[in-house]
């Protein structure tokens, strides 16, 4: 279990740490069972049909969770008893996996494995297959391989701990010796992970250090997943993301230039989902620190969804935004995307409204409605009005006119030019340093 980003990850935590081969990395066709007992599931079936597994059942219990097994342990039994007896034709035949809608504990996890003998995953599990499959980047691949190791450590102290008290046999062909091994191994490469995150973090620090002293405003892009941020990112910069119709399809920050505005960059980064435990999300937190230390967040929402989900998204997002902001204060405006799949926003507004939040602007990459105005107020907030200048042009044998006028474009962002009467958006500063430095050659209409 090396440390190597070049090598294939290896998941424990997918098989309740039972196993310590190789596991697939790809799971386009398998089938599986979800288990669930309170709240609606739907969420997580999506995340699963983005990987590409086919639930063949879903079954449902109430009640209180079992402490070991979630379902009461005579369910959970039926349940195994039904894989294991599966022939060919029967709905379960092929059944390799076992989904739980719940953020489960190492002790629930390791006795349902010992129950039904195949794969379980919980919330965090699959999320974590579904992070593996889609981290590129040396930066996400680290991150994700740290959220992994937490996670597999978890059980592996919860084996350990069921051999000492003798609930469990051996631990393959070396007992308890062999998972304490490689629970040192897990702790040594998560050591050495994590200052290779810390150096990426400055890395990443220094770059945003260097982008503000250039005179660059940079704008956020954050949400629910699969709410369009990538797709918003793309339109506005006119650089090209992985755009997919798929939940986390972006986890490390892209960061692009506004088309037409140079001095504003766009963040764009993983989205945020329901009961992620928040150590899993922790691992992004240098991911996240790129779009949330900003000029202006732009909180998205998919005004597709039903008035019940833009309610809980929002409260998601907000809450994610205001536990990881420095101080809590970000400058924030919602902004309602997908509008041309939405016949009304009526309802989204006042729930929007109703949240503290000011009137939400509605945009549609596809059809490229409300961009401009999606335009205009991202630089009002960034820069404030608009000023205009006005380069006298002096005489013979000062410095040119033009040599101003190109001082002016390389200090803002220039909207209309009429001779030498230039309006532009650009922050105060560098405006009353432009003015300082012409000698009396620039000056504010």
């Amino acid at each position: 279990m090396g440390g190597c980003m070049d090598e294939p990850i290896r998941v424990l935590a997918g098989t309740g740490g039972v196993a310590l081969g190789e596991a697939r990395t790809n799971h386009f066709g398998r089938r599986a069972i979800l288990l669930h007992r309170e709240g609606n599931p739907r969420e997580l079936i999506a995340l699963a049909e983005t990987m590409g597994i086919e639930i063949v059942d879903i079954q449902h219990q109430k009640g209180k969770d079992d402490p070991r097994t979630y379902f009461g342990k005579g369910r959970m039994q039926d349940v195994a008893d039904e894989i294991s007896a599966s022939i060919t034709g029967h709905p379960y035949h092929g059944v390799d996996l076992v989904l739980l809608h719940t953020n489960a504990s190492p002790r629930q996890l390791v006795g349902i494995n010992e129950l039904v003998q195949v794969e379980v995953w919980d919330r965090v599990r699959l999320l974590l297959s579904l992070f593996i499959s889609h981290a590129n980047s040396v930066e996400a691949r680290t991150q994700v391989r740290i959220a992994q190791l937490k996670a597999d450590r978890t059980v592996l102290s919860e084996l350990v701990n069921r051999q000492l008290t003798g609930e469990r046999a051996g631990f393959g062909g070396g007992g308890i010796q062999a998972v304490q091994g490689v629970l040192t191994t897990v702790s040594r490469e998560l050591a050495q992970l994590r200052k290779k995150q810390q150096k990426q973090a400055l890395a990443r620090k220094e770059r945003r250090r260097q982008r503000t002293r250039g005179g660059a405003r940079t704008v956020g892009l954050a949400g629910y997943t699969n709410a369009g941020k990538s797709s918003l990112f793309s339109v506005l910069c006119g650089k090209e993301v992985l755009i997919e119709n798929k939940l986390f399809s972006t986890l490390e920050t892209t960061i692009g230039r506004m088309e037409m505005s140079p001095r504003v960059l766009l963040a764009d980064t993983i989205g945020f989902i329901d009961e992620l435990p928040s150590d899993l999300l922790d691992a992004f937190h240098a991911t996240l620190d790129e779009s949330l230390e900003c000029d202006l967040l732009l909180i998205l929402v998919d005004s597709s969804d039903t008035i019940s989900e833009i309610e809980r998204k929002l409260s998601t997002s907000r809450r994610e935004v205001l536990d990881r902001s420095p101080d809590g204060i970000v400058p924030m405006q919602v902004v309602l995307t997908k509008s041309d799949r939405a016949e009304s926003h009526e309802n989204a507004k006042q729930v929007i409204s109703a949240m503290g939040f000011s009137e939400p602007l509605i945009v549609s990459s596809h059809t490229q409605e409300g961009l401009d105005e999606l335009r205009e107020s991202m630089l009002m907030s960034l820069f404030g009005p608009q000023k205009t200048l006005i380069v006298s042009k002096g005489e013979a044998s000062e410095r040119s006119a033009e040599a101003y006028v190109s001082q002016i474009y390389d200090a803002g962002i220039v909207t209309s030019k009429a001779g030498y009467e230039i309006t532009l958006w650009c922050c105060n500063r560098e405006l009353e340093r432009l003015i300082a430095k012409s000698g009396g050659r620039i000056s504010l209409k």
